[in-house]
């Protein structure tokens, strides 16, 4: 379908403080105009918020500031106002206890700028893991025109002579000098190739899956997601998407007339296609959740069978977000699950048009990083929801990271209580565990951590790593990287601090994953089970004050984005009574 604007002229949001004669119009204008803003910029033409997630302290959204005003220059191209706003900056590097934990917050605290102030149509501006999320949450809930704009992924990392990626090397390495295969000297001369450009991960790992996400449901114009941060076509992107919001707010065209269910279907079926992160699930759960929508685990295990990945970047595969550009990007993936019978061709994006319009033409340069699906990495590409009496609500795990020998496994449980615990004994060379085991963590999800860290690919313990082993099954209520790899089962709920069964699982216990069979379980008899759940005590004291004793009250489980209760459902962006 092709969105049908409303008529024009119409009396925008803005106008309710900007325009008339009153006192209190003129009370608003007169503060705006003391930034040498002609008076004509007033006349009734959009307001256009540039929502920048810009911070030094978010090195992946480190270079927005610049291309913030390549934003501006589009607007006022196009006929528009252009206010850049401070948004909530989530920092997936710099953030504790976890980035996760703020998640939320950014995003209330983005919804009510949105609401509060006089914005007809916004751009957000985003980069880093949980800025995309927070963005679109906030935009879901006030419901105004919003276009997704992506900071872009670093530049290709190169460590003598091999190729590097954000975030998967790092883990790569680390175990590599545990195993005493590599130096920390060697470690340390690497880690300057790991980061070389601005951007965000140039894997794909989350940043670049929440990019494509945004692009695959349509709120961003085709081809945002890859484009380097430092090539000149991500600011040129930048400049066209201010342009394009303007017509956006003249035509109304808002989030609930993009993220429908189709829209979410699109992109759960690209995230299985293109290898991404776990985290998507947490995130597109919780933007339906604003939306009103009906979107649930079901849905990405329905939608996700029989979608194979074929984008050969790393963490999954070989190459990074550079060559995935090179090669044509998100448009390509989109254009393949269409010519498969996976789209739906007709959900409509930012552009106006559906997304079928945006795809004639497009042509795949490298078929070694987009591959043929017959040579895909794996033909079972969507994230697995798994259950079972360990899981009674769902837990997920993404094939396409993972060993296919462990897909099928049962292994004696090696039990951590919580982070701590695990990170004091983990390299006691007396650990009872070897490769055969499953590592178990709890009191990792939502309440746990709290915040549910990047903690669920839990490095392997050395003495396991000596052998020459690389992977182990692992179960845990917490999330991991997007940049991480292995056969690791995430997001287990209900998690461990809520009282779920991941809570009593006790070293020794005998754990079966079957990834066909979508089980995870735990063998011990129901009554025993039971018995252990009803004797069960939370292990931690609960926070008393601040914005932790907010989040702990109200987060959901993962399983349904882990978003604050009162926080679900589109709110809308009335404009209030001026109390001047």
């Amino acid at each position: 379908m092709t969105f049908k604007p409303a008529d024009w002229p119409r009396k925008l949001r803005s106008q309710e403080w900007f325009g008339g004669s009153g006192r209190d119009q003129i009370y608003h204008r007169g503060w705006m105009k003391n930034q040498g803003i002609p008076h004509d910029m007033f006349d009734g033409r959009p307001v256009i918020a540039i929502l920048n997630t810009w911070s030094e302290l978010t090195p992946c959204n480190a270079h927005l500031a610049a291309l913030a005003q390549k934003v501006r220059a589009g607007i006022y191209e196009a006929g528009g106002l252009p206010v850049e706003v401070p948004a909530f900056s989530a920092s997936e590097s710099g953030f504790r206890p976890s980035a996760m934990m703020f998640r939320n917050l950014a995003a209330m605290s983005i919804e009510e700028q949105m609401r509060g102030l006089p914005m007809d149509g916004c751009v957000l501006l985003a980069g880093c893991d949980k800025t995309t999320p927070s963005l679109l949450m906030a935009a879901a809930s006030t419901d105004l025109p919003s276009i997704l704009v992506s900071g872009g992924p670093m530049l290709n990392g190169h460590f003598r002579g091999e190729r590097v990626g954000s975030g998967t090397h790092l883990w790569k390495f680390s175990e590599a000098v545990k195993a005493g295969e590599m130096t920390q000297e060697e470690f340390l001369e690497a880690e300057a190739s790991m980061s070389r450009s601005a951007g965000s991960c140039n894997t794909m790992g989350t940043a670049s899956t929440m990019a494509s996400m945004a692009e695959a449901l349509g709120m961003a114009l085709s081809g945002n997601a890859a484009i380097p941060a430092v090539d000149s076509r991500r600011s040129v992107m930048a400049q066209l998407s201010g342009r394009r919001i303007v017509q956006m707010a003249k035509d109304d065209l808002k989030p609930s007339d993009i993220l429908t269910k189709q829209a979410f279907e699109n992109a759960i079926r690209t995230n299985a296609a293109i290898g991404g992160s776990t985290n998507a699930v947490i995130h597109l759960l919780a933007i339906a959740g604003r939306v009103g929508l009906d979107l649930s685990l079901d849905d990405w295990d329905r939608c996700g069978r029989g979608v194979p990945t074929i984008v050969n970047l790393m963490p999954s595969g070989k190459y990074l977000m550079e060559e995935f550009f090179y090669a044509g990007g998100v448009p390509v993936v989109l254009r393949r699950l269409g010519e498969a019978g996976l789209l739906h061709k007709d959900a409509l994006t930012v552009s106006g048009g559906p997304v079928w319009d945006e795809l004639q033409g497009v042509i795949n340069h490298n078929p070694d990083v987009i591959l043929p699906v017959e040579q895909a990495l794996t033909q079972e590409g969507g994230i697995v929801v798994l259950r079972g009496n360990l899981a009674p609500k769902g837990a997920v795990l993404k094939p396409s990271a993972a060993s296919a020998h462990l897909l099928q496994h049962r292994g004696r449980a090696v039990v951590f209580e919580d982070i701590d615990d695990y990170k004091a004994r983990i390299n006691d060379p007396d650990l009872d565990i070897d490769e055969t085991c499953v590592m178990v963590l709890k009191n990792c999800g939502p309440k746990g951590y709290p915040g549910m860290a990047e903690v669920g690919n839990m490095g392997l313990p050395p003495k396991v790593l000596k052998k020459g082993i690389t992977d182990m099954v692992r179960i845990s209520d917490a999330r991991m990287s997007g940049t991480a790899y292995g056969t690791v089962v995430l997001h287990t709920s209900p998690e461990a601090a809520a009282g779920g069964p991941l809570a009593v699982v006790q070293s020794g216990d005998m754990i079966e994953l079957d990834v066909t069979a979508r089980r995870l379980h735990l063998d011990i008899p129901d009554a025993e089970l039971a018995a252990r759940l009803e004797q069960w005590v939370p292990a931690k004291d609960r926070p008393a004050t601040g914005y932790a004793w907010l989040h702990d009250r109200h987060v959901e489980g993962a399983d349904t984005g882990a978003d604050l209760d009162f926080l679900k459902g589109c709110r809308g962006a009335p404009v209030g009574r001026d109390s001047h």
